[in-house]
């Protein structure tokens, strides 16, 4: 895995373990849990370069499936928005000029409609 992928997985996860909840065997037995580190590790991996959950390398240590289930469940019970506000805080708390601004990038959104290409600008239409 790559290096920046690894400190992200890092941060996140100082503010995520907390907040996640305890895995108790299952009464019935099956497969125990899969490390949620690694499926951190994984998750951070596809959204950071953006390619699909089945791409992701073995190097993460688990399957790309599981990696999704989680990513589903998480985002479901508001764990990666109780993270973000702890970052955001302790952002405020170290540099509070720095959350004053966002930039937020939307060139990779798909057009209204489903327009795959630009429109002719109107001053070409004579």
């Amino acid at each position: 895995m790559d290096r920046d992928i690894q400190e992200l997985a890092d941060l996140v996860w100082k503010w995520l373990e907390p907040q996640l909840p305890e895995r108790a065997p299952q009464p019935k037995g099956g497969r125990p849990w899969e490390d949620d580190r690694a499926c951190l590790l994984g998750i951070c991996w596809v959204l950071k370069t953006g390619a699909r959950w089945r791409d992701l390398p073995p190097a993460a240590g688990v399957s790309y499936p599981t990696c999704w289930r989680r990513h589903r469940e998480w985002s479901g019970d508001g764990l990666f928005d109780a993270a973000w506000a702890a970052a955001a805080a302790e952002l405020q708390r170290r540099r509070p000029a720095a959350t004053r601004e966002g930039v937020v990038d939307g060139s990779f959104v798909r057009a209204k409609g489903g327009a795959t290409r630009s429109p002719t600008p109107a001053s070409a239409k004579g």
